[in-house]
């Protein structure tokens, strides 16, 4: 279909509560097939809907568990269920440039969620799968992984950013 844009921080759509989906239809369909291409042309292993402006529920990763490989899950309406353990695992995020840091999670997570067709789903994950479900569905609470951080890594960061912008002006 076509690329979309990522949004990048601070845009403010990345912090609203995704609306739910109520309607499974072409056009949802449309949209899962741009964010798959868009996931893996930015490269990412992981894609929400608020990424690309559309504030609706519906994630998008790469379930695979080989390196190079590709198992595309689409997941609508996904709320984590369960949470066993905790890891902590180096992030990064499509829409937060130049940054990578530990952030502590659940080990294991139970997520429901429905299919293209609207059909209820479980889906239970863990270890690094865990970490980008947990990751992917923050996005759609309105919560970056720099929310993760301690307060003086996101200063930092949020310090770097807007000199980055004042440079592009």
């Amino acid at each position: 279909m076509s690329l979309r844009t990522i949004l990048k921080f601070p845009d403010p759509i990345l912090r609203q509560k995704a609306k739910k989906i109520s309607n499974f239809d072409a056009s949802l369909q449309n949209l899962a097939t741009d964010m798959i291409e868009t996931m893996y042309d930015a490269p990412g292993v992981g894609l929400a809907a608020p990424q690309i402006g559309e504030s609706i529920r519906l994630i998008v990763v790469n379930a695979s568990q080989e390196e190079d490989g590709e198992e595309t899950m689409v997941l609508v309406n996904p709320e984590i269920t369960e949470r066993e353990g905790t890891q902590a695992d180096e992030e990064g995020c499509l829409s937060v440039l130049d940054l990578t840091a530990s952030v502590k999670r659940s080990q294991k997570v139970t997520v429901s969620y429905q299919d293209m067709t609207g059909e209820s789903q479980e889906l239970t994950v863990e270890d690094r799968f865990a970490v980008i479900l947990q990751h992917e569905i923050d996005h759609l609470n309105g919560i970056l992984f720099l929310d993760h951080l301690s307060t003086l890594k996101r200063a930092l960061y949020k310090k770097k950013i807007k000199k980055l912008m004042a440079a592009k002006k």
